[in-house]
């Protein structure tokens, strides 16, 4: 009987000390898996003629890219600016590039259309995480929504190089910046430039810069809000 007692006792003993450890000392599953959504672009007639975003479901993400010239209002010197920063797109952005990765198999599809068309440059679009991995590499894509997410991606590309291109004028050629905002303005109006809250740090700076022409101000505050809406 006291045998059974004391064995009784120490199996109490070990289940409190196990409720007793932090709940990490308890959990040996690992972490949960991250999504990833990478575009990758190459075109050699363009420049930059390579460029990377990569994207996670809360809109963070990164880019990079070589010197060049990007969507540019004129061909000067300032056009070769390159680009290696972090970037914020919205959430609304965010869940629809994921929703399409999910939608068209983590984009373990064919893509590629092999029409005669103009080459516009290859695209890869990439998909990382815990449902699994996938990738497909175009040119252009009879898949809408591949060809549209492709698109989407160029354009997002064009406002960051663009809010490059901007830093760089306000430092050097402030005159040169009231014909770079009006090329923005229009870029953002026909879907050229898409998600200019990855630019609001320029702009913001822009928007409040008593330095600067007045239209400069002003278009950089009409942007701003329109990011920020």
């Amino acid at each position: 009987m006291k045998g059974a007692w004391g064995t009784l006792i120490a199996t109490a003993s070990v289940a409190l000390a196990a409720h007793a450890l932090p709940a990490h000392a308890q959990s040996t599953s690992a972490p949960a898996a991250t999504e990833t959504f990478e575009a990758d672009f190459s075109n050699p007639e363009l420049s930059p003629s390579h460029w990377t975003l990569i994207l996670h479901p809360d809109g963070s993400g990164h880019f990079q890219a070589g010197g060049g010239k990007g969507m540019g209002a004129d061909d000067s010197d300032l056009r070769a600016v390159g680009a290696d920063r972090n970037i914020q797109v919205s959430s609304e952005f965010a869940e629809h590039v994921f929703a399409v990765a999910h939608q068209q198999k983590l984009f373990n599809v064919h893509c590629e259309s092999h029409l005669k068309v103009a080459f516009q440059g290859l695209k890869t679009l990439k998909y990382s995480g815990p449902d699994g991995t996938g990738s497909c590499t175009f040119n252009y894509s009879r898949n809408k929504e591949i060809e549209d997410l492709g698109d989407s991606m160029i354009a997002v590309e064009g406002t960051i190089m663009e809010g490059a291109r901007l830093e760089l004028l306000l430092k050097h050629d402030p005159l040169g910046l009231d014909r770079e905002m009006e090329y923005l303005v229009e870029a953002a109006k026909d879907g050229r430039a898409q998600q200019l809250c990855v630019i609001r740090g320029i702009l913001t700076e822009l928007a409040g810069d008593p330095e600067v022409l007045n239209r400069v101000r002003e278009r950089a505050g009409k942007l701003l809000a329109d990011s920020k809406s």
